[in-house]
């Protein structure tokens, strides 16, 4: 009777699927790109700036919540990546997130327009090369704290996360 119980339990953990950990994925802050005429009289504006945290804080949790990832800590290459382009650093993008040990990374642009146009762009990159994965973006009216919210909301939901869309999925 043993030798059964053995034999069923192995056939079952032999034929079970395995289940692969989910892709470790690195979410690098988003960037601002301020077009407009007042980020050219002004500078930079400190509302802004805590809107692009806030932003990057809220893609980490919501990914983090779907548990489709494993989401890395970035505070190591933190610094180096402020202190580049991430959009634009030929290639830095990729050494960041390979010193992660990511599968995935993320890189986010906030492109302000004007006062009341923002386009809201988040970018899914393969980290062993590079490309591009999946790209998507959200126009936001009215730079708010709320507009900031729900575009990040939307891409995750609706883009990043949903069937056929973002992420690919195993054939």
């Amino acid at each position: 009777m043993r030798a059964w119980f053995a034999a069923a339990f192995l056939a079952l953990a032999i034929s079970a699927p395995a289940c692969a950990a989910p892709p470790k994925l690195a979410v690098f802050d988003f960037e601002l790109l301020d077009t407009s005429l007042q980020g050219a009289v002004n500078g930079p504006s400190r509302d802004e700036q805590q809107r692009l945290m806030r932003a990057s804080d809220q893609l980490r949790q919501e990914l983090a919540a779907s548990d489709k990832f494993q989401l890395l800590d970035i505070s190591p290459v933190n610094a180096a990546a402020h202190a580049s382009n991430l959009q634009a650093c030929g290639g830095c993008d990729v050494q960041l997130a390979q010193k992660l040990g990511a599968d995935l990374y993320i890189t986010g642009l906030v492109q302000k327009v004007s006062e009341l146009i923002l386009v809201m762009n988040i970018y899914l990159h393969d980290a062993h090369t590079g490309r591009i994965v999946s790209a998507m973006n959200a126009d936001m009216r009215g730079n708010n704290d709320e507009s900031w919210s729900r575009a990040t909301t939307y891409l995750v939901r609706n883009r990043l996360l949903a069937p056929n869309y973002g992420v690919p999925r195993p054939q």
